[in-house]
């Protein structure tokens, strides 16, 4: 029997997490890629439910583009432009009535290519996020990722696993003091409260990268500078006679000729 149409060759498998392997995003944005993505077994490994939603609503279009059907890639790309348009932070009224439509179609076309197995009821419960909406406003004022994400830091703060609560409030008092401090002693270096990311600091010339010094030739320098003299306003009468003085004295030269001595000559020139 032939393969179903949803399924990946090797080189299609490859191709796919190439392309997410490859991808760069900013810092918090998404997990680390490439730990998510194993080259071995040709698999996502590891994801968590925000790397999910980053991945459905971003990533997969782009990685899907010249694999699969194209039946099957386009039905998936609807779907994922259904969760960008849901999730997004402006939504209107007649927009949520052409959303309902538009995922009952995306269902019943998954169901011409999936087999029956894979709808289960959380493919169900994608009929009833518009209705949740109208009910309870847009989607990312309801996100548990940054409540989830604030999580994970409290569960840092426990030493004591007898005194949950009280290793997360000792901690915590602990941290306000110390960002209090350092914020009042401002030339103080902050101990105990975690420093910022490299790019951060790198606005105030203390990155934690090296420094990569690109120097340029002097043929780039000059045309730099006679880029900028060409846009000066003041600069534009002394060109013009410049110009004339060349074509004066070189009266059988063609116009690119002229131009190009015009540039060569006019540094010099212009600084006598």
């Amino acid at each position: 029997m032939p393969t179903a149409c949803y399924t990946l060759s090797k080189k299609e498998k490859t191709s796919f997490c190439e392309c997410l392997k490859g991808v760069n995003v900013p810092q918090g944005y998404y997990s680390n890629v490439k730990s998510l993505i194993s080259m071995n077994d040709l698999k996502l490994i590891g994801l968590k439910s925000h790397d999910c939603h980053v991945l459905m609503q971003q990533l997969l279009p782009m990685a899907i583009r010249g694999i699969l059907p194209k039946n099957v890639r386009h039905t998936i790309t609807r779907l994922c432009s259904f969760f960008n348009s849901m999730c997004s932070k402006e939504i209107f009224s007649q927009q949520l009535d052409e959303l309902e439509e538009e995922i009952i179609v995306i269902l019943c076309q998954l169901e011409m290519f999936f087999p029956p197995s894979f709808f289960d009821i959380m493919v169900h419960l994608v009929v009833h996020l518009i209705r949740e909406i109208r009910l309870c406003e847009p989607v990312y004022m309801r996100w548990m990722y940054p409540v989830e994400r604030y999580m994970k830091i409290l569960k840092g703060y426990v030493k004591n696993q007898c005194r949950l609560e009280a290793s997360i409030i000792e901690r915590y008092i602990s941290e306000e003091f110390i960002e209090f401090c350092s914020e009042y002693l401002s030339k103080s270096k902050s101990i105990g409260v975690p420093e910022k990311c490299w790019h951060f600091r790198r606005l105030i010339g203390k990155s934690s990268k090296g420094v990569h010094v690109i120097s340029k030739s002097r043929e780039e320098v000059i045309q730099a500078h006679l880029y900028i003299l060409n846009i000066t306003d003041e600069v534009l009468p002394y060109l013009d006679t410049h110009k004339d003085i060349v074509k004066y004295k070189n009266p059988r030269q063609l116009e690119k000729w002229v131009l190009i001595k015009h540039n060569k000559t006019f540094m010099s020139w212009f600084k006598q």
